[in-house]
């Protein structure tokens, strides 16, 4: 049994996102291949992200030098934990399934947020003299990406930098299989935007057979 990890970063229901509507399609598609999977949901826009502000800095300095937990502030205690909370997600996770909007081409600041959190040195990488070393070896990530104009190719294509970004992260912590799935185009071509959606779904549901 393996356990999926489903990251969505978009403010809207799949009744006005198209990558959320996709995203949905592929966990439908996935439980019932794999119905013995454990699937979480993780909707970052109702979640607790904290930042990693002055108090978390703070609050890590103080646990490194042997400060116990309970001495730190009530709001270091609780950004710090809740870093905790969220990293020990992240990495009893087998498999990580993100869906975004392309915004301004990049993703939504809330997910950058949320890769802060869990990029800790010796949980998702360590350092070695050699450079750092992912430690999410054997495990595979997923980007369910929708883009109103097309980016996977052409003149437009050097400006996206999520699923880019995103993909270096990936390749930061070691995993070992990154795939994307784009519903682009809809927005320059909305006469054809319901066909986009479909053939995104069906893309979706393929990959769901191999994840």
């Amino acid at each position: 049994m393996a356990n999926l990890l489903y990251i969505t970063a978009h403010p809207l229901d799949d009744t006005e996102s198209y990558s959320l509507t996709v995203g949905k399609e592929f966990i439908k598609s996935y439980k019932e291949l794999n119905p013995h999977d454990e699937v979480v949901h993780l909707d970052l826009y109702k979640a607790d992200i904290p930042y990693l502000d002055a108090d978390v800095f703070s609050g890590w300095k103080k646990l490194r030098s042997g400060i116990p937990l309970h001495e730190l502030t009530p709001i270091e205690i609780s950004k710090v934990g809740r870093l905790a909370e969220l990293g020990g997600q992240f990495l009893l996770a087998d498999k990580y399934v993100f869906v975004t909007p392309m915004w301004n081409f990049s993703i939504p600041a809330i997910l950058k947020t949320y890769l802060d959190a869990v990029a800790v040195s010796g949980k998702t990488f360590k350092y070695t003299k050699e450079g750092a070393v992912g430690l999410l070896t054997g495990k595979k990530a997923l980007h369910i990406q929708a883009r109103g104009d097309i980016y996977s190719e052409g003149p437009e294509a050097r400006k996206e930098m999520g699923h880019r970004y995103l993909e270096v992260i990936m390749e930061f912590f070691g995993t070992s299989f990154f795939e994307g799935i784009f519903v682009e185009g809809h927005n320059k071509f909305p006469e054809q935007a319901e066909e986009i959606k479909k053939k995104a779904i069906i893309r979706a549901k393929e990959v769901a057979k191999y994840f």
